[in-house]
């Protein structure tokens, strides 16, 4: 099953973008990563979803899951 994911992303104008998954444009943008981690965070548990953090290659640095995880978990 998919996840409802917000990711704290580089901005292909320079700075970070919020963006959820799906949506054609950022939800919010800053000039630094580590304010866009405190924005999304709280977006995130607010909404229940994933939030993934890219490294400024795009690669994910990390993740974590603030919605409707399995308890116990599989595997």
């Amino acid at each position: 099953m998919a996840r409802d994911t917000h990711r704290v992303m580089p901005h292909p104008d320079g700075g970070w973008q919020i963006r959820r998954d799906g949506d054609s444009r950022a939800s919010h943008r800053t000039d630094t990563q580590t304010e866009g981690i405190d924005i999304a965070r709280g977006i995130s548990r607010n909404q229940g979803t994933e939030l993934q953090i890219h490294r400024p290659n795009g690669q994910i640095r990390e993740s974590d899951s603030h919605g409707n995880d399995p308890y116990p978990p599989k595997g």
